[in-house]
């Protein structure tokens, strides 16, 4: 047998992390297709691969990573310690990602990336744990793997624990559960902030347009982490005068602004294009502009050369200056730098083929994605996807 080699073992762990964070972002992203998010994926499992084959080596290495508690190292090592059936290591993993929140999707995302079969038993243990955070997971992995649950999901929905309930509450959604659209309306009052965000969102999914969409707005103001936006899947759901209503009222509290244009993205309203059109020419605000802009028309800014130049006269990101008090990383990399001019005569000369977007009072969301107009469908699909995302 062959020794591995440790630096390049070494390289495998790191790179598998660093991936699957980049991809984490990416997948969310309206301007990334199906075929990168699988580039990625391909990549991520090259390196998985190698760390299989160096066998104790890899997974030592992998344990040594994880004093960086990052989500991708914790990712890295979820799934070789599942697909090692190496149950001690499961367990220790589950115990870091419980006292760790930031890290919790790198063990809940390896989950959903290993196959079903290595799961077989795992899962139903963790849904039958007395420990609320293992039963959370169970139920987390049963959804990114479309497998229903059944009786467990009506027993989480109810539980005592509020991060099951809350899990349990995501998951009926995810998966169209519209049986269980009673439980979430009745858990729309719930004593828990994000059992009420999941019971809205779910709500608002298998259909209801009333008190969920309602509670839905009204989350948008809850004093906790979300990482789905409940005010662009209002938009989504509701009629168009409503949207609009609801833009205006966004528009007047928090101005012209980064929120303004994700949900103006969101609600997908042909109308609000020559607005967008317009802040291309704001170079802070160019990319994001773009990225409604094709989240609403479907239209590619890359395929369609509609692009231009990266701009030097803008500073996004950390720079190199150690007096620099700007770290945040730029949250618009990797998004085209629109041609405004080329866009508009683009919009002109393609305005007439788009059709608004129809809308139904109370069909499943998905429903409402379906009945895209056929030039956005790429688009929608994926956004389909994230939404799905656990």
């Amino acid at each position: 047998m062959t020794t591995p080699i440790l630096p390049i073992v070494s390289r495998h762990v790191e790179d598998a992390a660093d991936l699957w964070s980049t991809r984490s972002m990416l997948v969310r992203a309206p301007h990334v297709k199906i075929r990168h998010i699988g580039r990625f994926d391909e990549r991520i499992a090259a390196h998985l691969d190698g760390i299989a084959v160096a066998g104790e080596v890899g997974w030592k290495l992998c344990e040594e990573a994880l004093a960086t508690a990052s989500a991708g190292a914790i990712f890295t090592a979820t799934v070789r310690a599942i697909e090692d059936a190496n149950e001690p290591a499961v367990e220790k993993l589950l115990s870091i990602a419980e006292a760790l929140p930031a890290a919790r999707n790198g063990l809940i995302a390896a989950f959903g990336w290993v196959s079903g079969q290595r799961l077989v038993g795992l899962v139903s243990r963790m849904l039958r744990s007395s420990n609320p955070f293992r039963r959370m997971v169970g139920m987390a992995a049963c959804a990114m793997h479309r497998v229903d649950p059944g009786k467990s999901l009506e027993t989480a929905i109810v539980d005592p624990e509020p991060v099951v309930r809350a899990k349990a509450l995501q998951v009926a959604g995810d998966l169209g559960r519209d049986d269980l659209l009673p439980f979430c309306v009745s858990s729309l009052d719930d004593a828990d902030a994000r059992c009420r965000f999941w019971a809205a969102w779910s709500g608002v999914l298998l259909g209801d347009r009333h008190v969920a969409l309602a509670k839905l707005v009204e989350s948008n103001e809850e004093p906790v982490s979300l990482t789905r936006s409940p005010l662009q899947l209002a938009l989504m759901a509701m009629d168009l005068r409503a949207a609009q209503a609801l833009l205006a009222r966004i528009a007047k509290e928090r101005g012209h602004g980064r929120d303004l244009i994700r949900c103006v993205a969101a609600a997908c309203d042909p109308s609000y294009v020559p607005w967008l059109i317009g802040l291309m020419s704001d170079l802070r605000l160019t990319r994001l502009a773009g990225e409604a802009f094709s989240w609403i028309t479907g239209a590619d800014l890359a395929w369609l050369d509609l692009e231009r130049k990266p701009s030097e006269n803008v500073e996004v990101g950390p720079s190199d200056d150690p007096q620099d008090n700007l770290v945040a990383l730029d949250e618009d990399s990797g998004l085209p730098w629109p041609d405004s001019e080329k866009v508009a005569r683009w919009w002109r000369e393609n305005a007439q083929q788009t059709a608004p977007v129809r809308r139904g009072d109370s069909l499943p969301l998905i429903s409402i994605l379906q009945a895209r107009r056929p030039t956005g469908q790429q688009v929608r699909a994926n956004m389909r996807s994230c939404v799905n995302a656990a």
